[in-house]
Formats: C-alpha cells, structure tokens, sequence
C-alpha cells in the first residue's frame, strides 16, 4: 500500500529505519525520559549516529539532501517511539533550514556538514518572555558594538529545546533603530561560547515532552558578530515566517500525527487483549469502545492527508501554499487532543491508572496546544487569510 506521504523508494526506506529506532531505541527509553523528566540521551545520540541529523542538509555538504516529505515521514515515526526526541529533532531540522537558506551566514557549509555528520544540534530560540507565544515579535534588540565588529544583545528567551545540550541557537532580535518588532534579524548564536553571559533555568518540569529540556535563557550583552547574522539586518520576519515556520509546521504536524497513531495503536491493542473472565468477552465486543477507535482513527488519517496535501503545496508553491501551512498544523494539534482524549476514554482505567503508555502521549499531545503559534492564533491566522487581512 502506498505511504500517505507519496514516499518513493529512498524516502521509504530512511521511514523504515526512523520506525526501526523509534521501536528498538526511543520507545525502550520513553517511559524513563517522561518520569524523570531528562533529556532522552540514548535516542538523540541514536539519531545523530544514524545520519538523521542530517536528513534535510544537501548531498554535496554530506547530509541525505531530503525535503519535507521525508522530514514529515521520519519525525511521525519518531513520535511514535518518543514524543520529546521527536520534538528536540523537530527543531533541530527546522534551525537547520534557517542555517542552510541564509543569505548572509559565513561559515554555514562547514556548519551544515557538522550537522550533516552528526557532531552539532541546534534549535531554536525565538519566543521571549515578553512577547510571550508571540515569536515574530522579539523585545530584545540589536545595538550596535563595534568592539565585536557586530552587535551586542540582551534578552530573556523561553522555552529553549535542548538548551543545555544544543550546539548552537537560531535567535531573533529587532535591529538597532527598529520602527516595530517586525523588523528584526536572526542570528546564530553558540551557547557555550560565552559562559558569564547566558544563564539558562534550573530544569523542565512540564505537564508533557518532559524530556525536550525546554528551559529558560536569559542573554546579558551577548555578542553578535556580523559573520552570526542567519538574515540581513531587518529582514529576520522573512527568516522566520518563509523558511523557520513551514518547515516548524510540518514537523510539528507530523509529530502531531505520530502521537495520534501511537495512541490508536495503543487502543486497539488493548480492547483486543483484554477481556471479561466472566463472561469470555473482550473490549472489542463493545461498540461503544469499537466507536471511538474507529473515530480515532478517522481523525488521525485526516490530519495526515491533509499533511500530504500540504507539502505537495510547498513542493509546488501557490498563492494558497502559506494557508496550507497553517491549516495543516492546526488540524494535526487539534486531533492530537481529540484522538489522545479518546483514547483515555476508550482504555479506562488502564490509561487512567497508568497501566499502558495513553496517559504520556494524551500529556504530549497537549504540548501542542500551547506552542507557538498557538492554536488560538492560527483559528486565528487562517480567518484572516480567508476574508483578506494581514496577518500582523
């Protein structure tokens, strides 16, 4: 049966071995990395050790030179095993297309074949306390500092994934004398570079991906060389709603999905296994919990052809290529919740009770909700598209 994706030979096979780690490496760590909310070492050096850092760098730098339907493929597969290496991964590939398409960058090849080898993990550090979810909006700005032949900056960053580990951050600042926080620029910025001037929070203790390590991190007159600059000066909104918040979008769909067929596969592994001693029936003998897999998996397969459509879409751009972003990964959130919620219900009191892994992917499934951009502003975003405003 074709892959829903329209995965050709190559593509299927790099999904078939993100699905052989996700069974033999992340899901055999996942319960440990969400109780103790650590970062999930095993599956991340797994990943890197298998070339999936990789995945989306061109072949000529030493990467697999895949786009946005392996991307989508692999990253639901790894949410399958483990929702937080999925997400530390999600943002890993996403700060590498900001690295990969800057104009501006010097260094990136040599950057980009780090990555591609598996030796540097980078994220994002976009939101910021006072901007909040808002992310194309920093309050931190540029100023200039000719002593670093660039720029200094301080700033109070939020949920930074992997931000003890990560190699290097993609940020976001205004640019020196900007009119509003739309003009701003991306940057590349190496945490361990400057020690006393970058603090990070004590520890993550989420509801749910307990293990993306997403902490706090404030910048006390960070230097930013002009050779750091990922955008021209003023042109970080193009950066950041062009390349970081596609590719962002599709991740974050696609480990959407991957979190709604662990769940469906969780569930109907219970109601088939479990039976009624007194009466030699099963759960799936019930049509009521027979309903509400089947809603599961409605919803779940939905999302994921809505997902297929959509990166045809940016594959081939149209005028309605930014809609599809944003409706994709609005549709993928949404039945995360509905399809976990469901799952609770349907497994009872061995969900409830912690006795099979629903409980995690329901708390997972709900991270999604609260990510920028929320879900409140993309219902919000997508009805703006449809009667003709600007987004911002």
């Amino acid at each position: 049966m074709p892959h829903i994706y329209g995965l050709d030979a190559a593509t299927t096979q790099l999904s078939n071995q993100a699905a052989g780690l996700a069974s033999e490496v992340l899901a055999k760590h996942a319960a440990d990395v969400d109780a103790k909310a650590r970062f999930p070492e095993e599956s991340v050096a797994a990943l890197a050790k298998a070339g999936f850092y990789g995945l989306c760098v061109p072949a000529a730098l030493g990467g697999k030179g895949q786009g946005p339907r392996a991307f989508a493929a692999v990253v639901e597969e790894l949410a399958r095993g483990c929702a937080s290496t999925a997400m530390i991964y999600v943002m890993h590939v996403s700060a590498q297309q900001a690295i990969g398409t800057s104009p501006t960058l010097q260094g990136k090849d040599e950057l980009l074949r780090e990555i591609a080898a598996g030796k540097h993990l980078s994220t994002l550090a976009l939101s910021e306390k006072g901007s909040r979810s808002q992310f194309w909006a920093p309050v931190s700005k540029l100023t200039a500092a000719p002593s670093v032949d660039g720029f200094t900056t301080s700033a109070q960053k939020s949920w930074v994934t992997s931000a003890r580990r990560a190699d290097s951050y993609v940020s976001t600042a205004q640019k020196p004398g900007a009119a509003s926080p739309l003009e701003s620029t991306t940057y590349l910025m190496r945490p361990k570079a400057h020690p006393g001037q970058i603090k990070m929070s004590a520890s993550f203790d989420g509801l749910g991906l307990r293990g993306n390590e997403s902490l706090s991190v404030t910048l006390e007159s960070w230097p930013v060389a002009k050779a750091d600059l990922v955008s021209a000066l003023g042109e970080g909104a193009k950066t950041k709603l062009e390349v970081i918040l596609p590719w962002f979008s599709v991740g974050t769909a696609a480990m959407a999905n991957g979190l709604c067929r662990a769940a469906v596969e969780a569930t109907a592994k219970h109601l088939t296994e479990t039976k009624f001693e007194h009466t030699g029936t099963g759960l799936r003998d019930l049509p009521t919990l027979r309903a509400r897999l089947a809603q599961m998996s409605v919803r779940t397969e939905q999302a994921r052809a809505l997902l297929a459509y959509t990166i045809g879409e940016m594959e081939n751009p149209s005028a309605t290529t930014p809609l599809f972003v944003l409706q994709t990964r609005l549709a993928s959130l949404e039945a995360a919740v509905d399809v976990t919620d469901l799952a609770m219900k349907a497994c009872g009191g061995a969900a409830f009770s912690k006795q099979l892994p629903v409980d995690r992917i329901f708390r997972d499934a709900r991270a999604g909700w609260v990510m920028a951009p929320t879900v409140d502003h993309l219902n919000d975003f997508v009805g703006k598209a449809l009667t003709g405003l600007p987004l911002f």
